[in-house]
């Protein structure tokens, strides 16, 4: 049996992460020889790309943008399948704040992370629907996303950053319908992979049937949580039992349409890569644009991911 590390790519798992745990607990990838241990990364020694590149895990899911920007710096890392075909990034706000379009962000106060490419993205979406994205005023929350009991106790009018199938259906005491979520992808963002699955260059020239052994295993497991998101409701009640079952439930429906294109699990489609790359170019993120053909591989991919 080898002995295998997964790292997920938040703080804790959250349903993202459904196809490793259901392949995990339904001995999938026992029968193919793995024993897998799906870990989170210790901020203090960087992201899910830091521990890869350092060989604290094996194999690891992170955002398309940082492996890009890592891959243009030198960085032997590459994406090997794609987990979202979608933006799971949004606004979120009250109905109180007038809040209803990016635009009418200008002269209020939204709270985010100030990374690179979550102001390139923000000045993206309000220029995009006729603001002018200098008239906006940004609060640094951190990695911290902020509740809706926040934003109605002042902190800030809006927030970006807390993902529609996730942050937004936690429960609050505001009220549901004070409460407004705008997805990115439906308020003109650019088309992208949010997470991919990948690892060091070197595992993969070193042991490429473990690779796609792995792959083989993680995609029966995607493609059965996709088909019946709650086959893996029992593997979260083990391990986050601190979240509702309700918030597991609603979230495991609302994420699973993301990770299929087409019926097919894995893919890293050149659509949602070549322009999302020109896209963090253009706006100083990423200094090689083209650098996302060298930064991922459909190769390792089973046939049968369908």
């Amino acid at each position: 049996m080898v002995s295998l590390r997964v790292m997920l790519e938040y703080f804790h798992p959250w349903p993202n992460s459904a196809g490793l745990y259901l392949a995990r607990e339904r001995g999938w990838y026992r029968e193919l020889g793995l024993d897998v241990e799906l870990v989170v990364h210790d901020p203090y020694r960087g992201d899910t790309l830091q521990h890869l590149l350092t060989g604290a895990a094996d194999f690891g899911v992170f955002p398309s943008n940082r492996l890009l920007v890592r891959r243009s710096q030198g960085q032997p890392l590459q994406g090997i399948a794609a987990i979202n075909h979608a933006g799971l990034e949004s606004i979120q706000t009250l109905t109180d704040s007038g809040i209803q379009r990016p635009r009418d962000l200008v002269g209020k106060r939204l709270a985010l992370n100030p990374t690179p490419r979550g102001l390139a993205m923000v000045r993206h979406l309000v220029r995009a629907d006729g603001g002018d994205p200098d008239g906006v005023i940004l609060v640094d929350s951190g990695v911290r996303e902020l509740r809706p009991e926040q934003l109605a106790e002042g902190l800030a009018d809006a927030s970006f950053g807390g993902y529609w199938a996730w942050e937004a259906l936690m429960p609050s005491p505001i009220d549901a319908t004070r409460r407004v979520v705008l997805p990115v992808d439906e308020i003109g963002a650019p088309a992208y992979h949010s997470y991919l699955l990948g690892a060091h260059e070197q595992t993969l020239a070193e042991k490429p049937r473990q690779v796609r052994d792995f792959l083989a295993a993680t995609a029966r497991g995607y493609l059965a949580a996709a088909r019946e998101p709650e086959l893996a409701l029992a593997a979260y009640e083990c391990t986050t039992p601190y979240f509702p079952t309700e918030l597991l439930r609603a979230s495991l429906h609302k994420i699973a349409p993301t990770w299929l294109h087409q019926g097919r699990w894995g893919e890293q489609r050149q659509a949602l890569l070549e322009p999302y790359a020109q896209w963090l170019h253009q706006h100083a993120v990423l200094d090689n644009p083209g650098v996302w053909q060298a930064a991922t591989s459909n190769a390792y991919l089973p046939e049968t991911a369908r």
